[in-house]
């Protein structure tokens, strides 16, 4: 049985996030359990989560989830906006909603970057991170 699909393509946080993850080498979207996957040979961020216990999409519909540094981590659940994801948090993984007060236009692109970079480095081969530290 096929997941339902729980995003919509002209989404504007989506669109956003999309333009992040697919300029860096090698990276391509492929949709998994129905949201949308960013991943060289593994994933390195997933648009949209739940946490452990809930079920309900709707929530966190509107979220990146990404693989930060181990020695990042514990101050990124020190910021109240961070959660713990269901399935992908025993490994490491950390979700931050994007939905903001203001919109898309509020949130910090700049920051969600340097999250997509971080998690892409720990996840993507040594070859296409040398190519990311060459451009």
């Amino acid at each position: 049985m096929a997941h339902p699909t729980m995003y919509a393509d002209a989404d504007p946080y989506l669109t956003r996030l999309r333009t992040i993850c697919l300029a860096l080498p090698g990276a391509d979207e492929k949709v998994s359990h129905g949201r949308p996957n960013f991943f060289t040979r593994k994933v390195f961020a997933i648009y949209g989560g739940v946490v452990k216990g809930d079920h309900d999409p709707e929530p966190f519909r509107q979220a990146l989830l990404v693989l930060p540094d181990d020695t990042d981590r514990a101050a990124l659940l020190e910021d109240g906006r961070f959660v713990v994801p269901g399935y992908y948090g025993p490994y490491g993984w950390l979700m931050l909603d994007l939905r903001h007060p203001h919109g898309v236009e509020g949130v910090d692109w700049d920051e969600v970057g340097e999250l997509v970079d971080a998690s892409y480095r720990r996840t993507a081969p040594a070859r296409l991170v040398a190519r990311l530290d060459a451009s």
